[in-house]
């Protein structure tokens, strides 16, 4: 039996962002119609947290098919060469457990993570809205221009980071890049005054958005922290905003985002308006007027993962892309 294997490469010509945004969308329409399976994710951390590997499994009806990310996450990678996210996508049919295919999964969590903020970005941000300012200076902050710049007619970027050196250098090769003119800015504060989007995508433990910064009618994607204890936003912008999120269950177990204000007292789990998947299948509404403030606060969810793995799939499989090798799996004659 033979397994398909797609490097990193392989994967970015497979996905492109256009084509992740709208099969996150039928992933996530799916998730809130009860049509996938999908466990809470398995963290075993290393002795002082400087690094873990998760484990994030699912199942996808329409598909048909089943998966399993495993993957490492070193925050302190940033700034090195290595990606702070590396592991494995790994792809099986459903009907007789066959694995299908093991695809890089650092290329397919940049690229979905954005396409989800896009999707929410479609749904909850006014239709003018093309100032943007990012926070972060990594992948996912390359990845979020390009899902933006799809999303709404960008007119203005400004980024922040929290090494000046690397704000610079992403400002002058995403302005190449993209065709647009990103101005990078010395303090957080000034990169979001009058934004009408923002995208915090860090790695700081510690909140780096504050309520009082926030115009009126901005839409925020809140990716940069995905455990209980770190937030990029502080108690005030989640308070002053209405909160959408990928999974409520997801939420209120691993979002420091939403669990610190939580814990003060600040808010309840009805502060969460309503799912993502929700919002596209019509059971929630979203946005009601130019004036609030709308949150995407995102933690990526296995079934994104699994989504993206089908998609790969099937189009390196009609092209003839990665690199098949033998695995067992069948059964042997007297075995």
């Amino acid at each position: 039996m033979h397994i398909l294997i797609v490097n990193q490469q392989e994967v970015s010509a497979l996905l492109p962002m256009d084509e992740c945004m709208d099969v996150m969308a039928q992933a996530l329409a799916a998730l809130a119609r009860s049509e996938a399976v999908l466990p809470l994710r398995s963290i075993m951390w290393l002795p002082q947290k400087v690094g873990a590997l998760g484990m994030m499994p699912a199942y996808l009806k329409d598909a048909n098919v089943l998966g399993l990310k495993v993957i490492s996450v070193f925050p302190g990678n940033h700034g090195t060469e290595f990606d702070a996210h590396q592991g494995a996508v790994m792809l099986f049919e459903a009907k007789n457990g066959r694995p299908l295919a093991i695809i890089d999964a650092t290329e397919i969590t940049a690229i979905r993570t954005a396409a989800t903020s896009g999707v929410a970005t479609k749904l909850l941000a006014r239709d003018d809205a093309g100032n943007l300012a990012i926070l972060g200076s990594g992948t996912q902050a390359s990845k979020h221009l390009e899902a933006m710049l799809l999303a709404r007619p960008i007119r203005r970027v400004r980024v922040w980071s929290r090494n000046p050196e690397n704000a610079a250098r992403f400002a002058e090769r995403e302005s190449r890049r993209r065709g647009v003119t990103v101005e990078a800015m010395p303090a957080a504060e000034q990169a979001v005054r009058g934004a009408e989007l923002i995208c915090t995508t860090t790695a700081s433990p510690e909140p780096v958005l504050r309520g009082e910064w926030i115009a009126r009618g901005t839409h925020i994607n809140a990716v940069g922290s995905s455990v209980p204890f770190a937030r990029e936003l502080d108690t005030a912008a989640i308070v002053n905003s209405r909160l959408f999120v990928d999974r409520r269950e997801s939420t209120i177990h691993e979002a420091g985002d939403f669990l610190f204000p939580k814990k003060e007292g600040a808010i309840g789990d009805e502060h969460i308006q309503g799912e993502i998947g929700e919002l596209l299948i019509g059971r929630v509404s979203g946005r009601r007027s130019s004036e609030e403030v709308t949150l995407f606060k995102s933690l990526g969810l296995a079934i994104e993962d699994l989504a993206s793995a089908h998609h790969i799939y099937v189009k390196a499989t009609e092209k003839g892309m990665g690199t098949r090798v033998e695995l067992g799996g069948s059964r042997h004659a007297g075995g």
